[in-house]
């Protein structure tokens, strides 16, 4: 069996947010190649998303967030399956990036399928989930949430958000 070296393990883990065994394991698979264990994990957490995309997320948070100055605020409503999981700094974090992300850009909808039927829509400009993540734009909101599903193991979901502007009806 191959030896892989502790500093090897922790960077992945650092790099992935994959647990530790997880990671030492991927690394063996691939004959400690991070770049190919990193592809792997990439893949294998999006089956990990897909496999909990119909479970239930009824508990969560919702997170305020008030831009400089006081004149632009909004209220993201974030969803997971355990208050275990809300509590956490990781969902905490999400939550908070979530409601930059509206108060910043401007969404109508969370995604396209809840638009009205004929309604004229932009997808990426109009949907939350699919814009660019204001944080790293090389990412998209859905993609930093399906990372998020991965490292904490729910399911998670943006129920609904409103943004205010000053002076705006």
């Amino acid at each position: 069996m191959l030896k892989i070296a502790t500093d090897t393990i922790k960077e992945l883990r650092e790099q992935s947010g994959a647990g530790i065994m997880e990671c030492r394991n991927i690394l063996v698979e691939v004959e400690g190649d991070i770049k190919k264990a990193l592809q792997l994990l990439k893949e294998r957490s999006l089956l990990k998303v897909e496999k909990r995309k119909d479970r239930v997320a009824s508990q969560g948070l919702v997170e305020a967030y008030i831009h400089a100055g006081g004149r632009i605020g909004a209220l993201v409503e974030v969803n997971c399956e355990t208050d275990f999981v809300a509590r956490t700094e990781e969902f905490k974090k999400l939550a908070h990036y979530l409601a930059m992300q509206v108060a910043a850009m401007l969404p109508k909808f969370i995604s396209a399928d809840e638009a009205p039927e004929g309604a004229e829509i932009e997808a990426q400009a109009d949907c939350l989930l699919l814009q660019p993540f204001i944080k790293d734009p090389a990412i998209t909101v859905q993609n930093l949430i399906n990372e998020t599903i991965a490292r904490t193991g729910e399911n998670i979901k943006v129920s609904r958000f409103v943004r205010f502007e000053l002076g705006e009806p």
